[in-house]
């Protein structure tokens, strides 16, 4: 067979292909672990920043021993029992929320939220203190202007006031809407009050500059009205009804005497049940 014939020509294209096909599917193969293993310690890293527990002089897994993580069945507030034989460590929401048998269709009056259908079971964070948890960090997401927005919320011992923010995955305009994950206009959270004396969800981002004196105002991102839109429809939906509000509420009625504050009770109480 001549060298620069075009059978040959073929042969070695096609051989290097299926080598080359061979390479990266073992690479994929071995490196699954490892892969799995980051995510997970990414998701662990950003939970902490959010909780104000971070420090990178800290082993991240002796940093990880005070929170617990359990899962909780929205439509009731109740933690799933173990029979529920559904493992926290191995739940994934993003796959349970586009599965019909782990899901839930919404109503049409839920406008703030740009999802049909939000999954049954949710991870939560407990930070435990010595005196019982001190905080609580929920996932929570939404979509933006061009991707959705993955964050984690943590909320102080009286249900109220956040404990900080941070936004850990976003595929927004860098510059503009992709500001959510400056740590300065993250800084702003912490301290302010997610729900008013009513029991109303009332965070919220501006489209200009929050009033320092308002304790559920934050500053704007500037050119970024849709995303900014979808962070304040993000945190509306998941403390609400819809959300983690029936779960907040069960914890301010059983932890009423650990709560800093008098137990929180909630403007749409009671609660009507998503469609099934």
């Amino acid at each position: 067979m001549q060298r620069d014939s075009i059978s040959n020509t073929f042969t070695v294209a096609i051989g290097l292909c299926v080598v080359c096909s061979i390479i990266v599917s073992t690479a994929a193969v071995v490196l699954q672990p490892v892969q799995e293993e980051n995510r997970v310690r990414y998701r662990r890293r950003n939970i902490l920043i959010a909780a104000g527990m971070y420090d990178p002089t800290i082993p991240l897994e002796e940093s990880f021993e005070r929170i617990e993580t359990r899962l909780v069945d929205l439509e009731t507030g109740e933690f799933v029992d173990e029979h529920e034989r559904i493992d926290p460590a191995t739940y994934d929401p993003r796959r349970a929320a586009r599965d019909p048998a782990l899901s839930v269709e919404l109503p049409d009056r839920v406008e703030e939220f740009q999802f049909d259908r939000r999954e049954r079971y949710a991870l939560v964070h407990l930070v435990e203190g010595p005196d019982g948890w001190e905080q609580i960090i929920l996932p929570v997401y939404n979509r933006g202007l061009w991707s959705t927005l993955y964050a984690f919320l943590a909320l102080d011992a009286d249900l109220v006031t956040v404990r900080g923010i941070t936004f850990y995955e976003q595929e927004e305009t860098p510059g503009l809407g992709g500001e959510v994950e400056n740590p300065d206009w993250q800084a702003q959270w912490e301290g302010k009050k997610a729900f008013d004396e009513a029991g109303n969800v009332a965070l919220r981002v501006l489209r200009g500059e929050a009033d320092p004196d308002d304790p559920h105002q934050i500053d704007g991102l500037a050119g970024a009205t849709i995303t900014a839109r979808g962070v304040s429809g993000m945190v509306r939906f998941w403390l609400g009804e819809h959300g983690f509000g029936p779960f907040l509420q069960r914890l301010a009625e059983e932890h009423a005497d650990q709560l800093a504050t008098s137990p929180l009770e909630f403007a749409w109480q009671p609660n009507p049940s998503p469609r099934p």
